[in-house]
């Protein structure tokens, strides 16, 4: 397809990944919908089209839309239907409980993530959090993901975003904080300070 980008949806998704699961790469599904007219519609009209005439399932429908919108220009990098949102994330070693505790503890959490109040509105221990922003949006939600080795994948997401210069601030906020969570772990761990459940 003529003016197939590379994108954050395609790097996130790759061809083989997609092909699996809808039947077509990238470039196919940009040219059957560039013949279908997909430049001039909206996200919604884009994945509602996919849904009723290519039967792609729902989660898919988004994800091709998603990234015919950012290869056509059509949409910007962490833009989504609903404002800008971004992701960070950091392996540290450091077990699940102990990740989740540095969170949820507001006095731990002070130590990384200090002058940010924010509010825990839904918690599931060692597996999740969802958190109210500073700007009263309920909007961030934190995942833990535990790997071998006794380490633990954090994963942040930033939603409702309102531009793009608001999304790039805060991915590089989010890529600092969870840098000053590891350095405290691993300062903690050092010095044989241990967080429980």
């Amino acid at each position: 397809m003529a003016g197939l980008r590379k994108n954050e949806m395609m790097r996130k998704i790759g061809d083989d990944a997609l092909k699996a699961k809808t039947g077509k790469t990238w470039e196919q599904w940009g040219a059957i919908l560039d013949k279908a007219g997909a430049n001039a519609m909206d996200h919604t009209q884009i994945a509602a089209w996919l849904y009723d005439k290519k039967k792609v399932p729902g989660w898919w429908c988004q994800m091709i839309a998603v990234g015919y919108e950012q290869m056509k220009g059509l949409r910007q990098q962490h833009q989504r239907p609903d404002g800008y949102e971004i992701s960070a994330s950091k392996t540290i070693e450091a077990p699940a409980s102990v990740l989740y505790k540095a969170w949820k503890d507001a006095s731990i959490r002070k130590q990384w993530l200090p002058d940010t109040p924010i509010v825990i509105h839904k918690a599931t221990p060692s597996k999740s959090l969802r958190i109210t922003w500073t700007d009263g949006k309920k909007n961030v939600d934190v995942s833990f993901y535990p790997k071998e080795k006794k380490k633990c994948q954090v994963v942040v997401q930033h939603r409702l975003l309102p531009n793009a210069t608001a999304a790039a601030r805060m991915k590089k906020f989010w890529s600092t904080a969870l840098n000053h969570l590891t350095v405290m772990i691993n300062l903690h761990q050092l010095l044989g300070k241990h967080y429980g459940n």
